[in-house]
């Protein structure tokens, strides 16, 4: 795992890695838009991840919100019963790459580790 960026106490983390990586894909949209994080039902161990832009003006008051240096990243309090304390990392490997999540909340994750349960 690569390093985690530390300021504060923080619901949802990200390493560096996913930070940087996250970051140019928001460059490659064009826009200035967030990171929302959340779970919904379905998967193969009964709840998925979930991410995607989203314009910062669809902030609901009841979410969550984490600053990385001018980046917010964001959740809905439900799913956050689920996600809180998880650990957003990314990896290039060829094999297994891509963004990985670290859940201290399941019990559970399937063989490609993008969906859970507890």
């Amino acid at each position: 795992m690569t390093q985690t960026i530390q300021s504060q106490q923080r619901g949802i983390m990200m390493s560096e890695t996913a930070l940087k990586h996250v970051m140019l894909l928001r460059e490659n949209q064009g826009k200035d838009l967030c990171l929302r994080v959340g779970v919904r039902g379905g998967g193969c161990s009964g709840m998925s991840y979930t991410m995607d832009f989203e314009d910062p003006n669809n902030i609901r008051p009841d979410d969550e919100v984490y600053d990385y240096g001018g980046f917010q990243v964001i959740s809905d309090p439900k799913s956050l019963l689920y996600l809180y304390g998880l650990m957003l990392d990314y990896s290039d490997a060829l094999i297994g790459g891509g963004f990985q999540f670290t859940n201290p909340n399941a019990s559970a994750t399937c063989g490609c580790g993008k969906s859970f349960t507890t």
